[in-house]
């Protein structure tokens, strides 16, 4: 039922709008006493309803006029009273900007009846838990509303309540979370704190009072409940974070909301202090741009504490075998401590923590987890530290490179990381440079740093480009045995990228030669994977003839093109074929009228969205040949007759996106390669048609393709390239445009309303853009039409837009 209301609505007759409320109020009062769930699913369908049905005015009133006198009903009452506000912004109904401002200003209206409410239940709840869970869920759906008064609202027993129940020990998860949950929303509500003042100190008080309960929860080990006021206390900081940086302690500003922030960064449990990362990212933009360096002498202090309590944060335990894991929930949560470091750093002085840091190191003997730590919050930093007469880097860079093999793996991972987020030292201190890269070759050789140490070589290739000429037989060595290596794919990228970039810095008459070597290292690699004749196989069905063999002549005779480009062709197509073993054929099938049938007789059997991709690839490849485009326009209408059959089917579209989007790849390409070809094709109406009604199709790529397409499409007409048949294809495409611009206009407005996510619709603005630039006044008739038709008021009554709301639409797009 509240999916029917939610999405159908408008199917509903309006003189059965009535009898459905009635019933469906009659319903949650019947089945008040089964499952919560069936409570609540009933509560969202009244909601819905309610919001949609124009006709039912004051539905607030109406609900609590008829239910608040029997205690049995309060409970679904705060159910409907809980969802309603959080309904006003839900993207399933699609009520409309005009309905939504209505509907807020009734909820405003109606918000001390709601109070008023909320004050009777407390009365009458007492101590039942349940109750009061209900009644702080509610008050904190209408404070994320933002309609109650601030004023009444800081006077109110409601918000007296809500700081008792967090101060006391006794109370319950539950309740403490629902507690929690709305202190949160009030103070997301007055983040414009100086139109609510009254309220902002009151829940600035209140707030302040919750530090012996925060110790108390440490006490007795309730992580659930030291979460809750951790989220509390960040929430007030961050509502109060423009009076921090302005006037920091003073009045609202007061310092100690920070040193509760810090209380918890103190928390053995890294959950906690990571609930406040948004808090401290925010107060770095804050300050950074503040630029006042008084100001950032009273932070100072504050970011070197938490620096000194991430880094704490950061160490792995002392039973940890093996590297740092970098993929579980500690290892982002790592990741995110390196992050918060970088854009906090400025404010202690890069050079000054890293030569505490450093110090922590050298003058104490600390265990194995703290100097890992330690190394990987000055592997953050080690970028930003200045490196004009910094002795310390130098320091440390001499000390690491000695660790003896002996200390810890993860102590050898992080140092591996550090060296490589120090090679502008090594740049500037090229003495270093044999000593470090003897160091990361003993890294590549252990299977576990292997790759934290090709990332480390990739960096210092990058810097220190010119210094690392001279080992580039060295790293051609390491190319050459990559695969003897444990290394992720992207770091043997990495190695492959660093030996090219010290490649380009070799002498000129030595670069072709040992760019040949190096390519060398990959041909050789491929004809060992495919030293016969390459087959197509697949499980799906059977083999078809054999290819041609490869390697062998690519392009007719006497065309050449770059070789790396054909590669990356054949490449994209392998990845997309069932079961391909060699992308070497790929873009070699054309060479057989015979293979390309088989390729057209292959899909009708089997419709994989593959073989249109290949003969995008093939479009894109011949198409600009004039002997190949008659071929290529054959091979593109015989497939689309069994694609065309394919989304003719029940749901065609929605059931067969790839398809939708190789189609109009495939479509895409022709554009791009000989637009009259396919201009003047009998094919050409037919896959706008279709191209037109897949733009209501929500999936990402295939809707960028069909997007692209007609964006290409209509932009063939517009772009005068000063190639001899533009005024063919201007011509070409106006007498399409006559035929169908008014359906395009049509259907893509319709899709903006009703259908697609706010993501596409840049891609939308874009064709309408085109469409525009052919025939102005043109558009501008087709847009008038396609407004006027557009649905003025919803079933329920609703007025979705008004007649000055699509003239000046009209005239803005215009």
């Amino acid at each position: 039922m509240k999916m029917k209301i939610q999405t159908s609505f408008y199917e509903l007759p309006t003189d059965s709008h009535v009898s459905l409320r009635d019933s469906l109020l009659s319903h949650i009062q019947n089945l008040k006493d089964l499952s919560p769930v069936i409570v609540t699913q009933l509560a969202l369908a009244i909601a819905d309803l309610a919001l949609q049905m124009a006709s039912w005015k004051g539905c607030v009133q109406t609900l609590v006029e008829k239910y608040s006198n029997d205690v049995t009903s309060l409970p679904f009452l705060l159910e409907i009273l809980t969802v309603l506000p959080e309904e006003v912004h839900s993207r399933s109904l699609r009520i409309g900007a005009n309905r939504r401002t209505e509907i807020i200003e009734d909820l405003a209206y109606y918000s001390s009846t709601v109070i008023s409410l909320l004050m009777t239940c407390v009365d009458k709840a007492g101590n039942d838990e349940k109750m009061l869970i209900k009644i702080f869920r509610c008050l904190g759906s209408w404070f994320n509303l933002g309609v109650l008064d601030s004023t009444f609202m800081a006077n109110s027993k409601l918000l007296s309540l809500l700081f008792e129940v967090l101060q006391q020990d006794k109370t319950s998860s539950n309740l403490h979370e629902a507690a929690s949950d709305c202190v949160c929303s009030a103070l997301y509500a007055i983040e414009n704190v100086e139109t609510n003042l009254p309220l902002a100190l009151q829940l600035f008080q209140g707030v302040l009072t919750l530090e012996t309960a925060y110790h108390m929860a440490v006490a007795r080990e309730d992580l659930d409940k030291v979460l809750n006021y951790c989220r509390v206390f960040t929430e007030l900081c961050e509502t109060f974070l423009d009076k921090i940086v302005c006037t920091p302690g003073q009045g609202l500003g007061d310092l100690r909301t920070l040193e509760l922030l810090l209380i918890c960064a103190g928390h053995p449990q890294y959950e906690v202090v990571e609930i406040s990362f948004n808090f401290w990212y925010r107060l770095g933009e804050h300050l950074y741009k503040t630029d006042d360096a008084v100001i950032h002498s009273i932070f100072k202090a504050y970011i070197q504490r938490l620096l000194h309590a991430l880094a704490r944060h950061c160490q792995l335990d002392a039973d940890h075998e093996g590297v740092p894991e970098e993929t579980d929930d500690f290892g982002e949560f790592r990741m995110r401590v390196s992050d918060l470091v970088k854009d906090l750093i400025f404010l202690v002085g890069s050079v000054e923590c890293f030569a505490q840091l450093y110090a922590t190191l050298k003058d104490g003997n600390p265990p194995w987890e703290v100097t890992e730590a330690v190394l990987f919050i000055m592997a953050s930093i080690a970028k930003s530290v200045d490196q004009e007469n910094n002795p310390t880097l130098v320091e440390v860079l001499e000390g690491v490179v000695r660790l003896p093999e002996s200390v810890h793996t993860a102590v050898r991972y992080t140092s591996i990381e550090l060296v490589g987020e120090m090679s502008e030292v090594v740049d500037r201190n090229p003495q270093f440079l044999d000593p470090v890269l003897g160091y990361l070759m003993k890294g590549l050789c252990d299977r576990r740093l292997a790759s934290a140490a090709a990332k480390a070589i990739h960096n210092i290739c990058s810097v220190c480009r010119d210094h690392m000429a001279q080992h580039f037989h060295g790293l051609l060595d390491i190319a050459r045995s990559l695969d003897s290596f444990a290394l992720s794919p992207e770091a043997a990228v990495g190695l492959l990228k660093g030996t090219a970039l010290v490649l380009a810095r070799l002498p000129l008459e030595k670069i072709a030669e040992c760019l040949s070597e190096l390519c060398a290292v990959q041909v050789l690699a491929l004809k060992k994977v495919r030293p016969g004749r390459p087959r197509l196989r697949s499980a799906s069905r059977a083999a078809p003839a054999e290819f041609p063999a490869w390697p062998g002549p690519l392009l007719p005779r006497g065309r050449a093109r770059c070789p790396l480009r054909l590669w990356k062709r054949r490449i994209g197509a392998a990845r997309r074929i069932p079961g391909a073993r060699s992308a070497g054929w790929a873009v070699r099938i054309w060479e057989s009228a015979g293979r390309r049938k088989m390729m057209v007789s292959v899909y009708r059997a089997h419709q994989h969205s593959c073989f249109l991709y290949l003969g995008s690839i093939l479009v894109d490849e011949y198409g600009m040949e004039g002997g190949c485009r008659q071929g290529l326009l054959d091979m593109l209408q015989a497939l689309c007759i069994p694609t065309f059959q394919l989304l003719e089917q029940p749901s065609g579209l929605q059931n067969h996106p790839d398809t939708v989007d190789d189609l109009f790849r495939l479509a895409t390409r022709f554009i791009q390669r000989s637009p009259v070809t396919l201009l003047r094709s009998q094919v050409m109406i037919p896959i706008l048609q279709w191209a037109i009604a897949a733009t209501t199709l929500d999936h990402r790529d295939a809707n960028c393709s069909v997007m692209k397409f007609l964006r290409d499409l209509i932009h063939t007409g517009v772009a005068n390239d000063h190639e001899e048949d533009f005024e063919v294809r201007k011509e070409l495409i106006g007498q399409v445009m006559d035929q169908l611009g008014q359906q395009l206009v049509n259907q893509l407005l319709h899709t903006c309303c009703f259908c697609l996510p706010p993501y596409t619709l840049p891609d939308v603005a874009e064709v309408l853009w085109e469409i525009m630039q052919i025939d102005r006044p043109t558009f501008c008739r087709w847009l008038e039409n396609s407004l006027k038709a557009l649905p003025k008021e919803t079933t329920g009554g609703a007025i979705q837009v008004t007649h000055k709301q699509l003239t000046d639409f009209h005239k803005q797009v215009t």
